[in-house]
């Protein structure tokens, strides 16, 4: 019996070649998909128009709502054996679970940490901040200490997720269900602090404001003129590929807090696997997927692929990742130590909206005004939210704001 399986994640040939070689009533067969939204979600929203999607497909934890409300996944709730769902992390499970129905598996949860140049905040006596006012006199600091250094980038291009996962730690609730109504608020009250936080470091050059993932970007880690990275805990991977001169030199350190007493933490980045609503073989398909999430041997054949410091969702997995990773970059730190603390930090209240591709589109829109003095981080964020609501009523969604 043969299953098909579509995926942009790296890795996902050899977790496959490694299904197919232990396994013999099942084999899979995998195709290489684009990320995002020109790439594979579009190639998936198609064939699930078509009635010919595969019996397993990744997605991003922000989209998952809208393929779910395009029926696409099918509802795994009862498919999901509890030997499994007990070995996830529940913010994970969490984040796919809609009134009470789950319709994914995830495979990594990303929290947010800070990456940070060592070598620069010791030399310039600099603190780590553990907390977002001391990040701001930290940006101060170095910036009086190093006039072209700035502490972290304010994305542009990118940004409306990152300021999602600001606005979350925050305890900000951009969406919620009640009564079959979806309820909308990007400018609640968390959300006004964390975006008068960032104007404010916008305003007084306290940040470096640049399009995300740009070369742009990438030129200012390397030179020092970046010497912070808030990220997922993917980023730290990254950065090691992106940056290699930069071994020794780099550390992580937890996201900063609100409030110390108690701490959270939200994500930015992370997959899931579904089991898609066309699939003739949905025991099996979820039979692969829970081999893939929970295997110490599916890990391990991912991390062969080359270099990932992807958070698994399974707690148990964490020495595999640990053995395999050389942390040597950053000096031999306990990485996978320090994100496994932090993903136990996750708030569990976040829920992505019905439509978060147009939502960021027309979010990033806003980021990219303000960035250059016409708007600010708020109106950008409301527009966001106001151009969301025609293609949520469209849908035949019921939808208010709060």
């Amino acid at each position: 019996m043969r299953l098909t399986f579509w995926s942009a994640l790296r890795g996902s040939q050899e977790v496959v070649d490694e299904f197919n070689r232990t396994h013999t009533k099942i084999k899979v067969d995998f195709q290489q998909v684009p990320s995002g939204e020109q790439g594979g979600w579009a190639k998936l929203s198609n064939a699930a128009r078509a009635g010919n999607s595969p019996d397993v497909a990744t997605v991003e934890y922000p989209q998952l709502p809208s393929f779910t409300i395009d029926g696409v996944p099918r509802d795994i709730t009862g498919l999901l054996p509890d030997s499994v769902r007990r070995k996830i992390l529940p913010q994970a499970l969490d984040l796919t679970t809609f009134d009470g129905r789950t319709y994914a598996v995830p495979v990594d949860i990303e929290p947010m940490v800070f990456l940070y140049r060592k070598d620069i905040f010791t030399k310039n006596h600099i603190p780590v901040p553990k907390t977002w006012a001391e990040f701001e006199s930290s940006a101060r600091k170095l910036k009086k200490a190093e006039p072209r250094s700035r502490i972290a980038s304010l994305f542009t291009t990118g940004g409306t997720l990152y300021m999602a996962a600001y606005a979350w730690q925050a305890g900000a609730q951009w969406y919620d269900t009640a009564d079959d109504t979806w309820r909308i608020s990007m400018d609640d009250a968390p959300t006004r602090k964390v975006a008068a936080y960032w104007q404010r470091l916008m305003d007084e050059d306290l940040v470096r404001v640049e399009p995300g993932s740009s070369q742009q970007w990438r030129a200012h880690l390397r030179s020092g003129e970046t010497v912070g990275y808030l990220a997922g805990a993917w980023a730290a991977g990254s950065m090691m590929a992106s940056t290699p001169d930069g071994k020794g030199k780099w550390a992580i350190a937890p996201v900063p807090q609100w409030d110390p007493a108690k701490p959270k933490v939200s994500t930015q980045g992370g997959s899931t696997f579904m089991v898609t609503k066309d699939s003739h073989h949905p025991k099996e398909a979820m039979e692969f997927i829970s081999w893939m999430v929970t295997s110490p041997d599916a890990l391990r054949a991912k991390l062969a692929s080359g270099v990932s410091s992807a958070f698994p969702v399974v707690p148990d997995l964490v020495p595999v990742a640990r053995k395999e990773m050389d942390t040597s970059y950053y000096s031999g730190q306990d990485i996978f130590g320090l994100f496994q603390q932090q993903a136990e930090l996750i708030s569990p209240t976040w829920k992505w909206g019905p439509r978060m591709v147009s939502t960021t589109t027309s979010g990033d829109d806003g980021l990219a005004k303000a960035g250059v003095g016409s708007g600010d981080i708020l109106k950008a964020l409301r527009e966001a939210q106001s151009k969301t609501m025609p293609d949520l009523k469209s849908l035949g969604l019921s939808v208010t704001t709060r």
